[in-house]
C-alpha cells in the first residue's frame, strides 16, 4: 500500500504543477497588456485596443485559476506538511504574508478597474491600473521566489530548540540563489506568454482571421521571444554555476556524474542506472560538462558518490533537465525562424503558423521540467540541510490522503481541459468579429 509520505508528495506535486501553469502566464501577460494599452493611448489606433480586449479575457481566466489553485496549495502546508510550518514558519509565514499584503491585494484591487473600468474611469487611470496589476504580479513572483530560493539555499537564520528563527531578513530574502531564480522565472514567464500569444494568434490566422489585431499581437510576441530566448539561455547558465556552488549534488544528478571526475562529458542521452551507479547507453561530448560548469575542460565535478543519502533521485532530475533544455532550444529555433520570416516576407506561411500553434504551451513544458529539476533536486530535504521531507509530513492515514489526491487530480484535469477549450473557443469566436472601421471607431470614442 502507498504510504502517507509518498501520497502527500504526489499530491503537492500535482497541486503546484497545476498552479504554476497560470502565474507563469499572468506574470508576463500583464506586462503585454500594459504595452497594448499604452500603445493605444499613444496612437489612438483601435488595433491595440482590440488586442488588449481579447487578451485581458485570457488574463482574467488565468488569474482566477491561479488564485484558486494557490489557496488549496497553501492549505496543504497545514494538512499534509505540518512539520514545515512548525519548524520554518517563522520565515515562511512572513514571506507568504508579504506576498499577500504587497502584491495580491494590489493585483486584486486594480484588476477590477482593469476589467470593468475602461468606460468608468479616465483612460490614464485605466492604464495606470493595468500597470499596477503588472507590478503586482511581479511583486508576487518576488516574494514566492524569495521563499523558494531560501528553501534551496537557506541563510540569515539560527536554530533554537530545533526551530528556525530569522537573524537577518536581508540575507533571508536575498539569499545566494534568489537573484538567479527570480530572473530565470521572469524570463520563463515572458517566454511562456510570448508563445501563448503567438500560438493563439497563429490559430486565429489559420481560421482566416484577417484582422490586424492578431497580426500585431503575433509580431509583438515573436519579437519578445526572439529577444529573450538567448538571454534566458545565458541566465540559465549563470543559475547552473550558482547551483554548482551551493547544491553540487543537484548538478551531479543533472549531469549523471556518479564518481567525482575531471573532464566530465556532457551527456546528450543516457539512462541512469541507480542500482549499479552508472549510465547505460550513454552518448556524450567529452569534457563538455566540465567546460560548461567550470570553464575548464579538465575542471572537477563532484560525483554522487560524495553525497550518499544526501542526493536526489537521479532519473527525474537527469531527464527533467534535458527536457527543459531541449524545449528551450526548440523555442529559440522557432522564435528566430518565424520572426526572421515575418521580417523578410511580412507574413508567415501556413506551416510556420501551424508550428506556432503546436508551440502554444511550450513554455508550460519547459517551466514544469525546470521546476521538477529544482524541487526534486533538493531531495531528500524540504529545506536544504535543515529539514528533511519525511520529518515534515503529516501523520494522518494514507487512505485520507489518497481520497483527496484523487479528488484533486479529477478536478484539475477537468479545469485544465476547460481552460484550454475556453482559450481556443474564445479565439474562434473572435474570428467572427468584424474589423474596426476607423470612422465608426472615432464616433464610438466620441460617444464614450
Amino acid at each position: 500500500m502507498l504510504d502517507t509520505l509518498l501520497l502527500s508528495r504526489i499530491q503537492f506535486a500535482a497541486n503546484i504543477s497545476f498552479h504554476i501553469l497560470f502565474p507563469t502566464i499572468t506574470i508576463a501577460l500583464a506586462w503585454f497588456l500594459a504595452f497594448f494599452k499604452l500603445k493605444y493611448d499613444l496612437t489612438g489606433h483601435p488595433v491595440w485596443l482590440r488586442a488588449y480586449r481579447f487578451w485581458v479575457k485570457i488574463f482574467a481566466l488565468s488569474f482566477a485559476l491561479g488564485v484558486v489553485s494557490g489557496i488549496t496549495m497553501s492549505f496543504q502546508f497545514g494538512t499534509n506538511w505540518p512539520g514545515f510550518m512548525e519548524k520554518v514558519g517563522n520565515i515562511a509565514g512572513p514571506l507568504l504574508g508579504y506576498e499577500v499584503l504587497t502584491a495580491f491585494f494590489m493585483e486584486a484591487t486594480f484588476l477590477g478597474i482593469m476589467l470593468f473600468g475602461m468606460k468608468r474611469v479616465p483612460p490614464k487611470i485605466h492604464t495606470l491600473a493595468t500597470f499596477l496589476v503588472a507590478i503586482g504580479t511581479t511583486l508576487s513572483a518576488f516574494w514566492i521566489l524569495s521563499l523558494n530560493s531560501w528553501m534551496q539555499t537557506p541563510t540569515g537564520f539560527e536554530l533554537r530548540d530545533g526551530i528556525v528563527y530569522p537573524t537577518d531578513w536581508f540575507e533571508v530574502i536575498f539569499n545566494p540563489s534568489f537573484g538567479y531564480r527570480f530572473f530565470h522565472m521572469l524570463l520563463a514567464s515572458a517566454l511562456t506568454a510570448s508563445f501563448l500569444i503567438a500560438g493563439v494568434s497563429a490559430y486565429r490566422m489559420l481560421k482566416n482571421d484577417e484582422k490586424h489585431a492578431p497580426k500585431k499581437a503575433l509580431t509583438v510576441a515573436l519579437t519578445v521571444a526572439a529577444l529573450l530566448t538567448p538571454i534566458q539561455a545565458f541566465v540559465g547558465d549563470l543559475h547552473g554555476l550558482n547551483t554548482l556552488k551551493h547544491q553540487p549534488q543537484k548538478i551531479a544528478a543533472m549531469e549523471g556524474v556518479w564518481e567525482t571526475e575531471k573532464g566530465a562529458p556532457l551527456l546528450l542521452f543516457a539512462i541512469p542506472n541507480e542500482e549499479e551507479k552508472r549510465n547505460d547507453f550513454a552518448i556524450g561530448i567529452p569534457n563538455m560538462a566540465s567546460f560548461i560548469l567550470t570553464h575548464d575542460v579538465n575542471g572537477e565535478i563532484k560525483g554522487l558518490n560524495e553525497f550518499k543519502g544526501e542526493h536526489p533521485p537521479v532519473k527525474p532530475v537527469f531527464f527533467g533537465f534535458r527536457i527543459m533544455v531541449g524545449m528551450g532550444m526548440l523555442m529559440i529555433l522557432v522564435a528566430f525562424v518565424t520572426r526572421f520570416t515575418l521580417w523578410k516576407k511580412g507574413e508567415l506561411p501556413k506551416w510556420q503558423l501551424k508550428a506556432l500553434v503546436a508551440m502554444t504551451f511550450s513554455g508550460w513544458i519547459a517551466t514544469l521540467a525546470g521546476w521538477y529539476v529544482t524541487e526534486i533536486g533538493r531531495q531528500p530535504y524540504i529545506v536544504s540541510g535543515v529539514l528533511r521531507v519525511e520529518d515534515a509530513v503529516t501523520t494522518i492515514a494514507s487512505e485520507n490522503v489518497l481520497f483527496t489526491l484523487v479528488g484533486y487530480l479529477t478536478i484539475y484535469a477537468i479545469l485544465l481541459y476547460a481552460y484550454i477549450r475556453t482559450l481556443f473557443h474564445t479565439a474562434s469566436k473572435s474570428v467572427e468579429v468584424e474589423e474596426y472601421d476607423m470612422k465608426e471607431f472615432a464616433e464610438e470614442v466620441t460617444r464614450v
